[in-house]
């Protein structure tokens, strides 16, 4: 098991895009989530006039190991707290208003980025992080940001991390990788022509290949050897740049770095050591 919880966000997130018969079954679990984690395959595809093979492609579909999967994430949610759907701001809203919703958003938004969070997947992430020769961080856009925080961060602790926002300075950088190097391609979307492009250069490369998607097969994650998701936040009609996809790819980053950080720990705070006091050397020459 990968994690206890996240049935919920992906269903919700999934169910658009799932074909007819599997669709079905994923509306009357959203609709009855507390009587689906108690029904068999077979009683699932009763109740939602399928069937029981429907079920299991379904789970397939949604990327779990089977319906036990499903209905054990499912049941996570449910001991949770409801939460507040994703709101937007309204014409001459007052501040204090305002306030909350972003912070409400931003909440719910780490929130279930942890819970979508595959715990095998990270694990090969960090393994394949550990033992790189290099690592680059790639996005367009908004996710460029992410991708240059992972440079600032991952050099700290003495990774050879590059970023590039320019797709010609990173295709020229990936042209000369290979085995042992990393690849890290970030788009919310899963389907940013650049990113897709650089990810299918990198596995003919045969880098190692891991993408920071919304959940579900995309043009980026099918280039991936391993593949983690952000929440699928619906993002609000007016914002600032790409507001939650943003946080959620900055939080995944995180959790890559202090995971990474626990791991070589010994390594880390030295290295961290060592920069802060290069830095200290700096700033005391003025």
């Amino acid at each position: 098991m990968s994690h206890i919880k996240g049935g919920l966000v992906i269903l919700k997130e999934m169910v658009n895009r799932l074909p007819p018969s599997e669709r079905k079954i994923a509306e009357y679990i959203l609709r009855n989530p507390e009587e689906s984690v108690l029904l068999t395959a077979l009683m699932l595809g009763e109740k939602s006039n399928t069937s029981s093979a429907a079920v299991i492609r379904l789970c397939k579909s949604l990327g779990f190991s089977g319906l036990q999967e499903l209905k054990i994430r499912i049941a996570g949610d449910l001991q949770e707290e409801a939460v507040d759907e994703y709101r937007d701001i309204e014409p001459n809203e007052g501040f204090n208003n305002i306030i909350q919703k972003v912070t409400s958003n931003t909440i719910q938004t780490l929130k279930e980025t942890a819970d979508m969070m595959n715990i095998k997947a990270l694990e090969k992430a960090i393994s394949a992080l550990s033992t790189s020769n290099s690592i680059i961080f790639f996005g367009v856009g908004a996710s460029n940001i992410a991708a240059k925080d992972a440079e600032q961060k991952f050099l700290r602790i003495n990774k050879n991390a590059f970023s590039f926002s320019d797709v010609h300075m990173a295709a020229t950088t990936v042209a000369n990788k290979g085995e042992g190097d990393v690849v890290v391609g970030i788009s919310f979307s899963g389907n940013t022509e650049e990113v897709a492009k650089l990810m299918e250069l990198a596995k003919s490369k045969r880098t190692t290949t891991i993408s920071i998607t919304k959940y579900g097969n995309t043009a980026v994650s099918n280039y991936s050897d391993i593949r983690l998701f952000t929440s699928a936040a619906k993002e609000a009609t007016i914002r600032s740049g790409a507001t939650s996809s943003r946080i959620a790819q900055l939080h995944v980053i995180d959790i890559l770095f202090m995971t990474l950080a626990s791991v070589e720990y010994e390594k880390t705070v030295k290295h961290l050591d060592e920069t802060r006091a290069a830095i200290s050397f700096i700033k005391d020459a003025f």
